[in-house]
């Protein structure tokens, strides 16, 4: 079902500047990755296909999914975000550490408002907009059995609304926002450090998230 989306998404260049910028990222590096191979190239979402729970974050991080080829994997956000899913029954173990490592996500697709590392973590507005083609392809073909959206972060909550219609919603942490078809959106914040070093996001706030998740997927079988 994915297949011609993920060679779309792998393929596309419509960001220079982000284009550009992965492709520096992934030549020079940093120190301790300094003998791995990094992705280097726009990243699609992961996951099951037939999820109950969609999550979308920011964008991949430059020495995380970027190196790694897979989201939230090899970096802190990817940190809190497997231990999360596993301590809730979503994923087989805690940490995604690497595209190898045998971490499967269980009735959980994980994906991206950018699919491009972008400097500095922030995205331009019209990276955003070019991107939200990718992200309304995987929000299409997941709808059938989404019944959660779980979006982290102000870019991931604007960016869902927008493509879904919805007005006048206002981002915040854990607010949950009944959709048409009995389904749900949770806003959250993300898993950034600079959330959780300062602890704007504590862990029981985090993990509150997706206990809600689990229990309305739970009661809407």
């Amino acid at each position: 079902m994915f297949d011609n989306f993920v060679s779309n998404v792998i393929e596309c260049k419509l960001c220079p500047r982000l284009t550009n910028y992965i492709d520096q990222v992934g030549r020079t590096k940093v120190r301790r990755f300094i003998y791995e191979d990094y992705w280097a190239k726009p990243l699609p979402g992961y996951g099951d296909p037939n999820a109950a729970i969609l999550i979308i974050g920011l964008a991949p991080a430059a020495h995380g999914g970027n190196r790694t080829g897979r989201i939230f994997t090899g970096d802190s956000s990817g940190d809190w975000l497997a231990k999360a899913l596993f301590e809730t029954g979503f994923a087989n173990q805690s940490t995604s550490i690497s595209k190898n490592d045998g971490y499967i996500l269980r009735n959980v697709y994980v994906t991206a408002a950018v699919k491009c590392a972008p400097p500095k973590n922030i995205p331009y507005p019209i990276e955003i907009m070019n991107c939200s083609q990718h992200l309304k392809t995987e929000i299409k073909q997941l709808e059938e059995y989404t019944k959660v959206v779980i979006t982290l972060g102000k870019i991931a909550f604007d960016s869902y609304c927008k493509i879904s219609g919805l007005k006048g919603l206002s981002f915040g942490h854990n607010i949950v926002y009944p959709l048409r078809d009995d389904k749900l959106l949770i806003s959250s914040y993300h898993p950034s450090r600079r959330n959780t070093n300062t602890g704007t996001l504590t862990w029981d706030m985090w993990i509150s998230v997706f206990r809600s998740a689990h229990s309305f997927v739970k009661t809407s079988k």
